[in-house]
């Protein structure tokens, strides 16, 4: 059957929700993609569609595999999404070849001499992942997705600890403070990519951003520690995208207080699932906190990388 490759247009959003859509049915048994998501991925300013995206279509039309290439550091690291149907492998390898062309002609373009290119997959996926160990990709880090059931019963707000303060970010300079907090928590964490605040709110993914469901932790004698950020707007659970406490002030209970505060926040307003994700290999002991507030895996996420030379 004939193929045939393009663009993706902003048009085009909802047959691209539908195929990742289908995928998720097929790799974690129901779907649990949004449409506004798939908007904001081809809304960003970065997205550059003409270049950096692409859809393979069968010949009846039926979109088959779609991806998608950003570039945020602006340096060697570039990340691509990849989603491919079962039974059309070779639309998929098709895709590959034009994104790692990309992807090696952005490394380039931003001066360095190869691109460290980044897909996270879920552990089982669509993709068959001896084709890409074929053509050099290894899967270099494992992430977990995990959820939890709240209830208004089983999860009333908890009372901060004397010294301890929450509040929201409905107040701008709270905001500002909050992106800068989980800017510096995350630092020395596996593949973060720093973003200042301006260009963080331009993203259209934060267009419509609840700050009330944005909170900073205020330690006496400290100052602002962590913050968490939520959000409210995925059909399938609540989400929490950020927890972070600084490393001066971690082990006082500040990101579990972040934590079940999201949690009866999220039961109040009506969710019944809470959902997040977690690097395993994460040194600053998020995964044992999630474990110990009764959060459980969900599904595997595995991160392939491959390193190519940049032209010329």
């Amino acid at each position: 059957m004939p193929l045939t490759v393009r663009a993706a247009r902003l048009d085009d959003a909802p047959a691209i929700c539908a195929l990742l859509n289908e995928v998720d049915v097929l790799e974690i048994g129901h779907p649990e993609t949004d449409l506004h998501t798939v908007e904001a991925d081809l809304k960003h300013p970065e997205a550059d569609l003409p270049q950096n995206s692409w859809l393979a279509l069968a010949g009846d039309g039926t979109l088959v595999a779609y991806g998608l290439l950003w570039d945020e550091s602006y340096a060697e690291r570039i990340d691509v999404d990849h989603y491919v149907l079962p039974g059309h492998q070779d639309a998929g390898l098709r895709l590959l070849d034009r994104m790692e062309a990309r992807a090696a002609a952005k490394a380039a373009a931003n001066g360095v001499r190869r691109a460290v290119v980044h897909l996270n997959l879920n552990s089982a996926p669509t993709m068959d992942t001896a084709l890409l160990e074929a053509r050099g990709w290894r899967v270099v880090r494992r992430y977990h997705v995990l959820t939890r059931t709240v209830a208004p019963a089983t999860d009333p707000a908890p009372v901060p600890p004397p010294g301890v303060r929450l509040r929201d970010c409905t107040a701008e300079s709270d905001r500002r403070i909050a992106h800068d907090l989980l800017q510096r928590s995350m630092a020395e964490h596996f593949d973060f990519q720093p973003t200042g605040y301006e260009t963080w709110l331009e993203d259209p993914a934060n267009a419509d951003l609840d700050w009330s469901l944005v909170w900073i932790a205020h330690l006496d004698g400290v100052g602002d520690v962590g913050a968490l950020l939520a959000r409210n707007d995925r059909e399938a659970m609540g989400w929490i995208p950020t927890l972070g406490v600084l490393a001066d002030a971690r082990g006082r209970g500040l990101g579990g207080l972040l934590l079940r505060h999201a949690f009866a926040v999220f039961a109040e307003r009506g969710r019944d699932v809470v959902g997040l994700g977690v690097d395993t290999d994460n040194e600053s002991g998020a995964p044992a906190l999630y474990e110990r507030h009764g959060m459980a895996v969900h599904f595997a996420v595995h991160t392939w990388e491959i390193t190519l030379p940049a032209p010329g």
